[in-house]
């Protein structure tokens, strides 16, 4: 069995680059849309899938239309939602409260936000959805560290390691099953 393929792209740069955006519904600029759709040029891709925020929708109706396919939207793809500090500069935020995040976001949730593992539960509910054709998810840094960490296992200083820049794309050949798995087949960044 060879696995699927599963393209896990960020959004491209937002309006508020640099920003703790979570749920907060900023669009992407158009320079960062293009990016995202320069960066999907020649991908396989039979299926196309964003966050419902405006800023993985716009890179994913970029990217579906020429194929000709409409892309569908699950919410569950959306970032982690960082309650109090969705919108927030990082640098204008108790430094301690978002050491203790980084350090462990299950256990030291964002005031009023989402802990880590709701977001690895609902990323992995929109995995286990997949239909089993080449996909392109775009979506969010966390939720992309999310399926790293349900499908190759990584811990949490594991999933800080890896630097998500906007406009990347992370390519799984993803086992789906009752315990899915994957490996990275590719990085672009």
């Amino acid at each position: 069995m060879s696995g699927m393929l599963l393209h896990l792209m960020r959004h491209g740069t937002p309006e508020l680059a640099g920003r703790l955006l979570g749920h907060a519904d900023w669009a992407a600029t158009d320079a960062g849309t293009a990016a995202c759709v320069a960066r999907a040029c020649g991908l396989e891709a039979e299926v196309i899938i964003s966050s419902d925020l405006t800023r993985t929708r716009q890179a994913a109706t970029a990217i579906a239309a020429p194929r000709g396919i409409a892309p569908q939207i699950d919410p569950r793809w959306r970032e982690l939602d960082f309650g109090a500090w969705d919108g927030a500069d990082p640098a204008m935020l108790d430094q301690a409260a978002l050491t203790h995040f980084y350090a462990d976001p299950d256990a030291c949730p964002p005031p009023g936000g989402e802990r880590w593992s709701a977001l690895v539960a609902r990323v992995g509910a929109a995995i286990a959805a997949l239909s089993p054709r080449p996909t392109l998810v775009v979506t969010h840094g966390g939720a992309i560290r999310a399926a790293l960490a349900l499908l190759c296992g990584f811990d949490q200083r594991q999933i800080w390691a890896i630097d998500l820049p906007y406009a990347a794309r992370l390519t799984l050949r993803l086992w789906p099953g009752e315990k899915p798995w994957a490996q990275i087949a590719g990085l672009a960044a």
